[in-house]
């Protein structure tokens, strides 16, 4: 099975914001879904919907950098801003360390890690899953009790992969 769109629904949701101290979770989600907002990509528009979704009104965001496979960085509101898995942000050169045991537990959940850095700190991790389809579970159990063993392939990190493989009893 391809896991996105055919165990899962293919519209991945943010799921958490855990700021750190001293930040609101509205205000890294109002900047964070700035910098995302022209992207195609679909957790940066789980990040734009929760926004949307919120009533926060979305700044323009400038000098917008993709950066595949990693995030993306952006100038908001005259702030550097990253957004990005832990790679992005080490390349960068900021400290994430102090979050790796969260990031592995949100991966393991099966959701999406999202680092959020401000001015060269990481200020707020972001989560976001897609969720399983209605009946793929069922599908799967019914395909072992033909004798069939079941593989899934993914894009999505190791962790989430194996997460979502788990709860979907995938061999």
């Amino acid at each position: 099975f391809d896991k996105t769109g055919t165990l899962t629904e293919g519209h991945p949701e943010l799921t958490e914001i855990e700021p750190e101290p001293g930040f609101a979770a509205d205000d890294i989600l109002r900047l964070a879904a700035a910098a995302e907002a022209r992207s195609e990509h679909p957790l940066a528009r789980a990040i734009v919907a929760a926004a949307q979704a919120r009533g926060l009104s979305l700044p323009d965001a400038d000098g917008v950098e993709a950066r595949p496979g990693r995030g993306l960085a952006a100038m908001v509101e005259g702030q550097r801003l990253l957004v990005g898995n832990r790679r992005a942000l080490e390349e960068a050169g900021i400290a994430a360390d102090h979050l790796a045991a969260r990031v592995n537990a949100l991966a393991a959940e099966g959701r999406t890690p999202i680092l959020v850095a401000l001015n060269g700190s990481t200020v707020a991790v972001l989560a976001v899953a897609d969720p399983i389809k209605q009946g793929a579970a069922e599908a799967v159990a019914a395909l072992h009790r033909a004798g069939l063993k079941t593989a899934m392939i993914s894009g999505d990190a190791r962790a989430t992969a194996e997460a979502v493989a788990r709860r979907l009893g995938i061999d």
